[in-house]
């Protein structure tokens, strides 16, 4: 266990020495709006295998720099979560990221298997799952969850290496394109504070004043948690929000009424819940946000959808890769209906290539 700063700067600068690392994050986050990080792996071999305390070390700029550094490869299995919890407690922008998680969709395999499930395929190895649900924040750690931990790197190089094995030439480049989008943080920091709301279950049922006071009480809610470090849901509830939005209610009794809701909460936000309410209903239609609804396709369009969705399941299947990482069925629907041209996944990059056949169907 590396719990001092001086061993972790000499294990970075072997680290930056290799090709490649492999690392993987244990974290804490049921209470508080950050996650707790609780331990950092990282291997340099399947036999040499490290676990970094973030407990004991309040300096990880040496670990910042290894995350930085482009000559380096970092391995990870669903990057995004162990990036964003890593460029939080370095404030560094990491680089040259692998994701095996996504390499397996290029590789013949589905893009959302479990690195125990990817482990056992390749390797044969069948990983213990007992620890998942451990306390990382306490210690000392047991052996078990020790073991664990490092498991969780000890294959990750040799599964990298099998998995480059299996991607084609010609789709080697849109594997790249993919991992090249994790060297920004903006692919997987989260959605702004501004779009918050399209994640509130059932907001795609609210008219446009309503969907505006919704916008506006999840964007407020998101600074709350931030500022007092509590899960967003211990502020006010998805639900709460979705009624005072859709009633579009302007006294603390109703507030109150509608549920889920402690009278405390309603004394320290009713004015400012009431004071968004106001301002929503206040706003013009037109500069309203965009319906959430859920797109409808007419027949002809149907018949479109089905034929791209048959289209890009036979040239995945020719090309090896998992159908779902061009789109999914509602991104291929708002492709149909041309509702976000000017966002859409698949009219940019190697996706636009992989569909140019079907253009005719782009309205």
């Amino acid at each position: 266990m590396i719990t001092t700063a001086a061993d972790l700067e000499s294990l970075m600068k072997r680290a930056q020495q290799t090709d490649a690392v492999a690392l993987d994050t244990e974290f804490i986050w049921e209470r508080t709006y950050f996650p707790k990080l609780g331990l950092i792996q990282l291997a340099l071999s399947n036999e040499e295998c490290f676990l970094i305390d973030p407990c004991a070390i309040d300096d990880l700029s040496s670990l910042g720099e290894l995350l930085a550094d482009k000559g380096v490869v970092k391995i990870f299995h669903d990057a995004p979560q162990d990036l964003t919890i890593l460029r939080t407690v370095t404030g560094r922008d990491p680089q040259n990221i692998f994701d095996t998680r996504l390499a397996a969709g290029f590789g013949g395999l589905s893009s959302t298997l479990s690195l125990g499930d990817l482990i056992e395929f390749l390797l044969d190895i069948k990983l213990a799952k007992n620890e998942t649900r451990t306390d990382w924040l306490k210690r000392p750690l047991s052996s078990k969850q020790i073991e664990y931990a490092k498991d969780d790197v000890r294959y990750l190089r040799a599964i990298r290496i099998l998995l480059q094995a299996r991607v084609l030439p010609t789709t080697l480049p849109w594997l790249e394109a993919e991992l090249a989008r994790l060297n920004s943080p903006d692919n997987y920091m989260g959605i702004d504070d501004s779009k918050r709301y399209t994640k509130i279950k059932s907001a795609g049922s609210l008219n446009p004043q309503s969907l505006a006071i919704l916008k506006e009480l999840a964007s407020w809610r998101e600074k709350e948690a931030r500022n007092k470090n509590r899960p967003r849901g211990h502020i006010i509830k998805d639900t709460v929000l979705l009624t005072i939005a859709r009633e579009q209610l302007q006294e603390a009794d109703a507030i109150l009424q509608c549920g889920e809701i402690s009278a405390k909460s309603v004394a320290s936000y009713g004015d400012k819940l009431i004071q968004i309410v106001k301002q929503g209903i206040d706003r013009p239609v037109e500069e309203c946000p965009p319906s959430l609804r859920h797109v409808k396709l007419n027949k002809n369009e149907q018949a479109a959808l089905t034929r791209l969705q048959d289209y890009i399941t036979l040239k995945s299947d020719v090309n090896g890769i998992d159908p779902i990482l061009i789109g999914n069925k509602s991104e291929l629907k708002r492709c149909i209906k041309n509702t976000s041209p000017s966002t859409s996944r698949q009219r940019k990059g190697w996706r636009k290539e992989f569909l140019a056949e079907m253009k005719e169907i782009w309205r």
